[in-house]
């Protein structure tokens, strides 16, 4: 019992303690009007239209871009360690060989769809093209 009772005293503690602060959150901690910038939100989930796509952090980014057909993607690796572009879904895409630090490559698309590649020494390495007309 004297522990139930203990329990729920440390509990009551903490709920107010928290609406203390939540209440004086301005005064503590900064006006909720102030100009604070946007969080930077992850490109490697958005699809994005660019046709840039650098290789770092052993990743794409962006992991999914869209383009125009005719359109020229060019992958820049700027890991420390070599990548390659690689398309992984037998249509007509991109097939780098080993891009050291610094290099980048180039692949134009003139078909419409999406293409999936990878690096093929490091598979989890995904990324997508979409290309529309």
């Amino acid at each position: 019992m004297r522990k139930g009772i203990i329990i729920s005293a440390v509990a009551l503690v903490v709920v107010a303690g928290g609406v203390i602060i939540y209440t004086n959150r301005d005064s503590l901690f900064g006006s909720s009007n102030s100009t604070m910038p946007p969080m930077p939100t992850s490109s490697s989930t958005a699809t994005q239209s660019t046709n840039s796509v650098a290789i770092q952090n052993f990743a794409f980014s962006p992991s999914a871009i869209t383009i125009k057909k005719g359109t020229t993607v060019t992958w820049t690796n700027q890991d420390s360690t070599a990548h390659t572009v690689t398309e992984t879904d037998s249509q007509d895409g991109p097939k780098s060989g080993n891009l050291s630090t610094g290099k980048s490559y180039s692949f134009t698309y003139n078909t419409v769809g999406t293409f999936k590649y990878e690096c093929s020494i490091h598979t989890s390495m995904t990324g997508t093209v979409t290309v529309t007309e």
